[in-house]
């Protein structure tokens, strides 16, 4: 019995996944959990957010250098109109879903933490979608 050999490329794609999962699932679980956080405490939403901000934005990072390095590795100009498309509509959801994971995180108002934290969840929700038309299309 033989086990596939990993290469770059394996190594490349399981890093952008895996901080992908921390972005946007660790996104998805702290929404999940703020309603028990507030019952335990008003102030643990905070500090729990705090902590995941921790994590996430190394992950945020991971994601755009492997993403670079995807670019780097993928020959754009071969590829047909409808992936330069979607490349461009995901990068726009990526810089979206920072910015405004940048903006809840900086919030002042109640508003301004709900909206950038939807925001940011289904904008990185949508740049996951879109990586993975990118890989099968």
């Amino acid at each position: 019995m033989q086990v596939i050999s990993p290469n770059w490329t394996t190594v490349r794609l399981f890093l952008h996944v895996l901080a992908a999962c921390v972005w946007v699932g660790g996104q998805l679980t702290l929404g999940g959990l703020v309603p028990a956080l507030r019952s335990i405490s008003p102030e643990a939403p905070r500090v729990v957010a705090r902590q995941f901000n921790r994590i996430a934005w190394p992950a945020f990072a991971v994601l755009i250098a492997t993403g670079l390095w995807n670019l780097l590795v993928v020959k754009v100009s071969d590829r047909p109109t409808s992936y330069l498309v979607t490349l461009f509509v995901k990068l726009l959801v990526v810089a979206v879903s920072g910015i405004s994971a940048a903006a809840h995180a900086g919030a002042k108002t109640k508003l301004a933490l709900a909206l950038g934290g939807a925001l940011a969840g289904l904008s990185g929700l949508a740049a996951l979608f879109l990586g993975i038309l990118l890989r099968t299309g």
